[in-house]
């Protein structure tokens, strides 16, 4: 088998149709769609056992306790049979047409596939394309390093099996971030990984979601996700040959973005400061960072406005950006 697609179900009862109506097509074959309802307390375990009922010959169901998205995500890709896998979260869904695109990539001279996002609101309209990757074509760490600093997500990758199964890479569980935990990670197992430039994948961005949660806590587990990252390439001894790339990382998702975040949310949350606190720690010359001083300069201004402690200005310059966009 060709592709195991692999879909944690979680309380998606509203967009758990679109999603699996999106994988489904009856004349393509040599693929499976596995469903994980990871202790689903709506309706969405009802609606994928009647779509696992109607195919029967493409649909598996597997139903556990809440275990999270890495737990479910781990238990669909040790249940797989395909030689790739593909991770799509059933409140998104794939762009018309995708699938058969997708599986005529599946190359053996290619481990990994990247594609773009279309971010969409629950109406269908776009909102942005988000690329997967700034090159196309055939890439890997060597030549391009910062393939680090690419979206970190599970959902515009497919994967062969192996690079999980032979590696010993999984998900974390009960943890946000998991992406970023796992998916760079697989960029040290293999140098056959392709670029489309290809939209696939439309994340749906709705209030609610992981990334929307109000529970800013939470956010600074981003700095968990960074530490294993780092600490992955450590213990691989490759930090040293990546360290610009995984150094602008931490700065990114660890203090701009984690401060943005929760800085829209809460300007004066006593959780801005330990995001500052947590980069300079590991990295203090951040500012040196080659990545760092080639940012656009509305990074630049937010990162100096942050780092001063005026949250307050910052969160008026997102505010104003977000009205003009």
């Amino acid at each position: 088998m060709k592709l195991s697609i692999v879909i944690p179900i979680y309380n998606t009862r509203d967009y758990l149709r679109a999603c699996l109506d999106s994988v489904i097509v009856p004349e393509l074959q040599d693929y499976e769609i596995i469903l994980v309802n990871d202790g689903s307390t709506d309706d969405s375990g009802l609606i994928a056992a009647e779509y696992a009922g109607r195919y029967p010959e493409r649909i598996r169901l597997i139903a556990t306790e809440n275990g999270g998205l890495g737990a479910a995500r781990n238990i669909g890709l040790e249940n797989a049979r395909g030689e790739f896998l593909f991770f799509l979260d059933s409140d998104d869904r794939l762009c018309e047409g995708a699938l058969p695109e997708m599986m005529a990539e599946l190359t053996p001279q290619r481990d990994m596939i990247l594609f773009d996002f279309l971010s969409v609101r629950p109406d269908g309209s776009v909102i942005e394309r988000l690329p997967g990757c700034a090159k196309t074509g055939l890439v890997n760490l060597a030549s391009y390093p910062e393939l680090l600093m690419e979206y970190p997500s599970g959902c515009n990758k497919v994967c062969r099996r192996t690079l999980f199964m032979e590696n010993g890479i999984r998900f974390p569980g009960r943890v946000w971030y998991e992406d970023l935990r796992t998916m760079p990670k697989l960029y040290l197992c293999t140098d056959r990984i392709w670029a489309t430039g290809k939209a696939w994948y439309c994340y749906l961005t709705r209030p609610g979601s992981i990334t929307k949660s109000a529970n800013l806590a939470r956010n600074l587990e981003i700095i968990d996700a960074a530490d294993d990252l780092t600490g992955y390439y450590r213990a691989e001894g490759q930090f040293d040959r990546y360290k610009s790339q995984l150094e602008y990382v931490v700065f990114y998702n660890v203090f701009l973005a984690g401060s943005m975040r929760i800085c829209t949310a809460d300007p004066a949350s006593p959780l801005l400061p330990r995001l500052r606190e947590a980069l300079l720690a590991r990295f203090p010359d951040y500012a040196e960072n080659p990545y760092v001083r080639a940012m656009p300069l509305k990074h630049r201004v937010l990162t100096a406005l942050l780092m001063r402690g005026h949250y307050r200005s910052a969160a008026g310059l997102m505010k104003l950006k977000a009205a003009l966009t």
